[in-house]
Parts: structure tokens; sequence; C-alpha cells
């Protein structure tokens, strides 16, 4: 259930956990004050247990550059000089 926000009359506000079906309050529950319900932050995403690593990522962590990088020496031929030594 999502916790709702409200502020009462005099500033002061407060926290309560409703139904999402549920009609908003009009009245405090402890003072009697009028209430509106005002739009909060929300909350934060939270990443909870083990398995949340550098290596979870597509690229295994590193940056575009060094990802680019090793694409192009896998893909390159084979260097002159392996060439030159293949012929001897």
């Amino acid at each position: 259930m999502p916790t709702y926000e409200y502020k009462r009359e005099d500033g002061t506000t407060f926290e309560i956990t409703q139904s999402i079906n549920a009609e908003k309050l009009t009245k405090c529950p402890d003072t009697g004050q009028a209430v509106k319900r005002i739009i909060s932050g929300g909350g934060g995403v939270v990443y909870k247990g083990t398995g949340w690593y550098v290596t979870d990522y597509k690229n295994g962590g590193k940056s575009k550059k060094e990802s680019n990088d090793m694409k192009e020496k896998e893909s390159k031929p084979e260097s002159a000089e392996k060439k030159a030594d293949d012929t001897k």
C-alpha cells in the first residue's frame, strides 16, 4: 500500500499508509484539523541483496572507448611481424 503525505491547516505534515482505492482524508486522525494531500517525491529505488556489480552490465564495466578498442583489436588481421615470422 502506498504512503500518502498530508498537510494540516497549521502547516505541519504527516504520512499515512492507505489503500489506493481509499478516499483521501479530509481531517487529521490525531488533531481533527482539516488536511490536504500533497504530492511527495516518492521513494527512491533500493537495490537489496548481492549481485549488483560492475560486471553485471553489458560491457562488463568498461567505458565505451575501452569496449570499442577491444572490438578493434579482435577484428584486426594479424600484424606484419607475425606474417614475417611465418615466412622464415
